[in-house]
């Protein structure tokens, strides 16, 4: 695909996450008829960001480390996120030792969420003191520690380590818990952005498409223990666990995301991983 040849016929090109924690969102585009109006990539996180950033994508979730990275060129979708304020169940460091005795040791990096990783960074140097070794390793050996002391797990696996963890003796630490509890604020993990250049060109078709995924949410939540039973036949957790999860989540991004994002934002940029916010905060696409 290039970027640039979108004819105004032409269904906005939308981006959706293939994990567990993206399932309601999908569930009411499905439920709602929506999915016809949408040209829909399904991938990973890491691959629709850099969709989105390229031009191959006009509107979609992007992790918060790659927004921040591309603001210039990004408008925020009000009210739309995943994030948690509290427990996240499926952003998990687990070890065996506390973590504030990790200081030199190897933890395994599960996943290329940058966001989480980046997260568990943040958390261990400023909350618990400690400087370890990072070390990037598949999913498999990470999860059993083949040769680090703590592993970064996100997405289905970090909710399977909540309960298979403790029994072989590991910590399990929620770090969307660890950041409520060391900042008060809420953690945004991915939020739903056009490209600039795209949103000024085609405002109905980007309110259409935010309006969608407004919708859709508002139908999965007030079907989540329908969609839970649907999604345990398919997904390898009984329907109360997913149910459970899905309530946990937190879709929207209302002032106190905000802050919670705003205080992402300026630790991060503090240690060089994204550029500063502009003052006046995140631009949105058109206010709510």
């Amino acid at each position: 695909m290039t970027h640039g040849g979108q004819h105004p016929q032409q269904r906005p090109r939308v981006g959706h996450i293939q994990f567990l924690n993206c399932l309601p969102l999908y569930w009411g585009l499905m439920r709602s008829g929506a999915l016809l109006e949408l040209d829909l990539y399904q991938d990973s996180p890491d691959r629709l960001s850099a969709a989105l950033v390229a031009g191959d994508l006009d509107v979609g979730p992007i992790s918060l480390v790659e927004y921040l990275r591309h603001a210039d060129e990004l408008v925020l979708l009000p009210d739309i996120a995943v994030g948690s304020d509290g427990p996240v169940l499926s952003v998990n460091l687990i070890s065996t030792l506390p973590p504030e005795e990790l200081d030199g040791q190897r933890i395994a990096l599960g996943s290329t969420s940058r966001t989480g990783v980046l997260l568990a960074r943040m958390l261990l140097s400023g909350r618990y003191g400690v400087t370890p070794e990072y070390v990037t390793r598949p999913v498999d050996e990470a999860q059993r520690l083949v040769d680090a002391a703590a592993a970064v797990l996100i997405g289905d696996v970090a909710l399977r380590a909540l309960t298979e963890a403790p029994r072989s003796g590991l910590q399990v630490i929620d770090l969307g818990a660890a950041w409520r509890e060391w900042t008060g604020q809420p953690m945004v993990f991915a939020v739903w952005a056009a490209r600039r250049d795209f949103a000024e060109a085609h405002p109905g078709q980007v309110k259409d498409v935010h309006e969608a995924f407004i919708r859709s949410r508002e139908l999965s939540l007030a079907e989540i223990d329908e969609l839970s039973v649907v999604a345990a036949r398919w997904e390898p957790f009984e329907a109360a666990t997913l149910a459970r999860y899905f309530r946990i989540l937190d879709f929207s991004l209302g002032e106190r995301q905000l802050g919670g994002l705003r205080e992402f934002a300026a630790r991060a940029a503090a240690l060089g991983e994204v550029p500063p916010l502009p003052a006046g905060g995140p631009r949105f696409v058109f206010e709510s």
